[in-house]
């Protein structure tokens, strides 16, 4: 009896080549088995496509969207939103172990699929000559990065999940596992891409347009790595991988411009040090806006999930539902009241005056309401010297096919990630000699990346910049760096993770609290009840996994099924 090889927990999809220059244009193969496959590179390289191809899918990319954003203070129900009950209960707060928005399947279905690319392709560069070490190298590299990824997003949603490195290739093995912590799930990813990282690709050929940010390189790694870092609390880890991107991403810089000679533009010079985009051309500002999403791949990108125009392809259908498209805008989702409104107040509380350009890229009026802007448009251009900026929209993408890349790590993520660790190393306790000089170095270095960051969006030639005078602690440097994180970030699936981030290193939930309860809610005192548990700010495992798995045992926070109480929450 001939054996076939199981990619997921369910079953198996492989996908193959359509061109060398896209690889992202893919056909399905037929079942296959496990005798005549994993013989050659190319089949090697079919099942690794598969790995961005499952990435692109709306039940992923939505659940990165769902699990990051949707329960911060950045978004309530917009649209059509009672058609929609389980994404009306993360709003309230209402989340239930039958949510669809807790299946987890189509992450483990990538983590298995990474996991049987690493088992057999040793074994195929011993068959095939042409699958040479470097190549196998920097696959098992990329598949490991991958994988990191998908577990990296599932602690962060739901604590504590199952940890399995081993890949699924027989229906007798046992896969009713116990799930691991999140400290020791974190450490494994951190040692895992410690040991490959010098192995990724660092640079793929110019001719492949996509490649270098659409697929894994070196660069996306240590992104990745500054990001769990961050969560472990390792500061200085976080720091030295921020600086190994944004120093990989400013010496590339340098070589254009050093190949442009003394033809170098004002907007296109380095900023303050770092190769940004600058958001003005002439006298109209949403130029870093239309390179980074809309038409994607841009300079500042690390790693984002490409679609492409062709309409035979797969489009980004999570951000057409969810914010919104040609025939529905806004979409099921919109900004919170508070944020939307936000320009119409003498004191803006959000972007901090009416001249940050990032308040019209990110939102757009529809009528009496607002609706997401970013990803939905390709475009967003206004006259900076007009007294009251008026907007020029792109349109929308097209219900049937929205192309807008996901973006999963670009260089001002990494910028502010550096600037939260540079602030966390602050000791104000410390009364040592010279303390009081580490602490100011500190927090004016943590200053310098949000100012420039900020200053990018600010289209006033009048309005005053930042003042380190007024964020000169860590407490208003930390409020600082995390108000700058939400209006660079803003839609981008990091607001609630980086709310939680902060909570969980300071022990509390009231920070978290007080931002998530500005967005208001039907159901507000649930929703304080709820998030004032430190389990609460996680999900619970979905109903269905928790029938076939008695190993798992269901997050205290939420209630149980026969009684409707809350288990203790006491360990």
């Amino acid at each position: 009896m001939k054996r076939k090889f199981i990619i997921g927990l369910m079953g198996l999809m492989a996908l193959t080549f359509n061109s060398c220059d896209d690889f992202l244009n893919l056909e399905p193969l037929n079942e296959i088995i496990l005798e005549n496959f994993w013989n050659e590179k190319s089949d090697v390289q079919n099942i690794v496509t598969s790995c961005y191809a499952t990435l692109q899918e709306q039940a992923v990319v939505e659940r990165m969207m769902a699990w990051g954003e949707f329960r911060s203070d950045n978004i309530i129900g917009g649209t059509n939103i009672s058609n929609n009950e389980d994404l009306e209960d993360i709003f309230k707060e209402n989340i239930k172990a039958d949510n669809t928005f807790t299946d987890w399947s189509r992450f483990y279905y990538i983590i298995n699929t990474c996991n049987t690319v690493m088992h057999f392709a040793p074994g195929v560069a011993e068959k095939d000559p042409s699958f040479t070490k470097s190549e196998l190298d920097a696959t098992i590299a990329e598949v490991t990065a991958i994988r990191a990824l998908c577990y990296f997003y599932l602690i962060r949603a739901f604590r504590e999940v199952p940890y399995v490195t081993e890949p699924f290739i027989e229906d007798t093995q046992e896969m009713k596992l116990p799930a691991n912590s999140f400290a020791e799930v974190l450490d494994s990813l951190i040692q895992d891409l410690e040991s490959v990282k010098q192995l990724a690709v660092k640079n793929y050929p110019v001719d492949k347009t996509n490649y270098q940010t659409g697929r894994i390189t070196q660069e996306a790694i240590y992104a990745l790595l500054c990001d769990l870092y961050l969560w472990k609390q390792d500061y200085e880890s976080a720091i030295r991988y921020a600086d190994l991107v944004i120093e990989s991403k400013t010496a590339k810089y340098q070589k254009q411009l050093d190949k442009m000679g003394g033809n170098v533009s004002v907007e296109d010079q380095m900023m303050n040090g770092y190769p940004l985009i600058s958001d003005k051309q002439s006298n109209s500002y949403g130029e870093a806006y239309s390179q980074i999403f809309g038409i994607g791949n841009s300079r500042e990108s690390i790693f984002e999930l490409n679609y492409s125009s062709d309409e035979t392809m797969p489009s980004n259908g999570a951000i057409s539902y969810y914010y919104g498209n040609s025939t529905t805008y806004p979409g099921i989702v919109k900004p919170a009241e508070f944020i939307s409104t936000d320009m119409t107040l003498d004191n803006p509380s959000v972007f901090g005056h009416k001249y940050d350009s990032r308040y019209y890229e990110n939102m757009q009026a529809s009528g009496s309401t607002y609706g997401i802007n970013k990803y939905a448009s390709p475009l967003c251009l206004f006259n900076a010297s007009a007294s009251t900026p008026s907007p020029s929209y792109g349109g929308f993408y097209s219900s049937s096919n929205c192309n807008a890349n996901w973006i999963v790590y670009r260089l001002t993520d990494v910028m502010l990630m550096k600037a939260e660790a540079m602030v966390q190393l602050v000791n104000e306790n410390d009364t040592t000699v010279g303390a009081d000089v580490v602490r100011d170095s500190l927090l004016r270095g943590a200053f310098a990346i949000v100012e420039v960051v900020n200053t990018r969006s600010n289209f006033s030639s009048t309005e005053s910049p930042l003042s380190y005078d007024q964020y000169s602690s860590k407490s208003l440097m930390t409020a600082l760096v995390l108000e700058e994180r939400q209006r660079e970030l803003m839609f981008e699936g990091k607001r609630w993770f980086d709310l939680v981030r902060r909570a969980e290193r300071e022990g509390d939930t009231n920070y978290l609290i007080g931002r998530v309860t500005r967005k208001g809610s039907d159901n507000a005192s649930v929703v304080q009840s709820k998030l004032s548990r430190m389990d609460g700010l996680y999900w619970p495992y979905n109903k269905a996994e928790l029938q076939v798995n008695p190993n798992l045992k269901q997050n205290p926070a939420y209630p149980n099924e026969d009684d409707g109480s809350y288990q203790s929450t006491i360990k």
